[in-house]
């Protein structure tokens, strides 16, 4: 059974403005979720429940429904802005 990919706004806004070759490789790491190289359980009171999956040097910060098979992109960005956000 395949997973539904929800990608929220906030990240939707990130991803457009790549570059198409950068665009494309998100894209591709995204659509594999869950499964992936590079994923970590994020820490925090705020990030509880969330995961992060590295693309180079960009973040995806998303979290799994295991019940209905829901992936939901929460948000994405630079390496360095984006923990400041969770």
């Amino acid at each position: 059974m395949k997973n539904t990919i929800i990608i929220e706004k906030l990240a939707e806004r990130f991803i457009v403005k790549l570059s198409k070759p950068e665009k494309e490789r998100v894209l591709k790491a995204i659509y594999k979720l869950p499964e992936g190289n590079d994923i970590k359980q994020m820490r925090g009171k705020k990030s509880k429940g969330m995961y992060r999956l590295r693309v180079g040097d960009y973040r995806i910060i998303y979290t799994v429904d295991n019940g209905r098979l829901i992936v939901c992109i929460v948000d994405a960005g630079n390496r360095g802005d984006i923990y400041k956000r969770y």
